[in-house]
């Protein structure tokens, strides 16, 4: 199945994918989330559906950017190849919502996998909100906590 997927290269092509339906998710694709299932990494607690990030618009965004709202989707998690393993990619998927995940995160039952999202398209996302210059604001990573 995922060599049969298509492979997004540009940010403009996902931004082309949103919708209300719409995630996307890092691991190490569909055939493998189709045979496990999403854990709570601090208790180990398994979760009814897949952790993700919808790609929908929020209404409160009014006409900002489009491709900025999906940047920061991707951004947000990007951490989590270096943390998990090299073959830890982001993929798009249609799904449902089935339950929030301990970090609030929507949980989704996969109905489609759309496509994976090439490294090129990553580093516009990240270009993208680099230029924001935003001090205060970081990829949701709970190791560079300094705890």
């Amino acid at each position: 199945m995922p060599d049969r997927l298509p492979t997004i290269t540009t940010l403009a092509e996902l931004v082309r994918l949103v919708a209300d339906d719409v995630y996307v998710r890092w691991s190490r694709g569909p055939e493998a989330d189709a045979v496990s299932r999403s854990r709570d990494s601090l208790t180990g607690v398994e979760l009814p559906g897949l952790s993700a990030s919808p790609l929908r618009v929020e209404p409160w965004w009014d006409d900002r950017s489009r491709e900025l709202w999906v940047a920061r989707r991707l951004f947000d998690y990007r951490h989590l190849r270096e943390l998990r393993g090299s073959d830890v990619r982001a993929w798009v998927l249609r799904g449902e919502e089935v339950g929030r995940g301990p970090d609030n995160e929507p949980l989704v039952r996969c109905a489609e996998p759309l496509a994976w999202v090439a490294d090129s398209a990553l580093r516009e996302c990240i270009a993208l909100v680099d230029a924001q210059h935003s001090t205060e604001w970081g990829p949701l990573d709970r190791s560079s906590s300094g705890r």
